[in-house]
């Protein structure tokens, strides 16, 4: 709050013929007179009396039109986040599962058309000619 005193004539305030001594002797009693009990917030909250009424209904109304704004912000952000992570979890994992289960279905007939292959090629003819040097084996009647 704002404290207005009357000034005497012999106070070093009201005199025009001051020296430097009589100013500062006056800075220090002003000094002393500081309420040390004052918080920061009392201070803050006695300078609302030092701005207008037209100022601080301006400031008010801007604080409150961007804490709407942020608000409505988060709340569009929110819904935006929640219909990803469901079309994720409804659409997108289903779909994950079935390609890993094709992949693993398309990985057997892989493995098993190799499979095939490598018995025809026991089973084939040789690739190299056999050896005229080398007896053949004979085989008895019976078998």
């Amino acid at each position: 709050m704002v404290k207005v005193e009357i000034v005497e004539e012999n106070s070093p305030y009201g005199s025009e013929a001051g020296s430097r001594a009589s100013s500062t002797t006056s800075l220090s009693s002003v000094e002393s007179d500081i309420d040390n009990d004052e918080s920061f917030i009392d201070r803050i909250a006695a300078l609302v009396d030092i701005v207008p009424p037209t100022t601080r209904h301006a400031i008010s109304e801007r604080v409150s039109k961007s804490a709407s704004l942020i608000k409505r912000g988060g709340k569009f952000a929110g819904n935006l986040v929640w219909i990803l992570t469901t079309s994720a979890l409804l659409v997108a994992l289903p779909l994950a599962l079935v390609l890993e289960d094709e992949a693993k279905i398309v990985a057997q007939e892989r493995e098993l058309l190799e499979q095939q292959q490598g018995q025809q090629q026991m089973l084939g003819p040789s690739m190299y000619p056999p050896n005229p040097n080398q007896p053949k084996a004979v085989v008895p009647p019976g078998f």
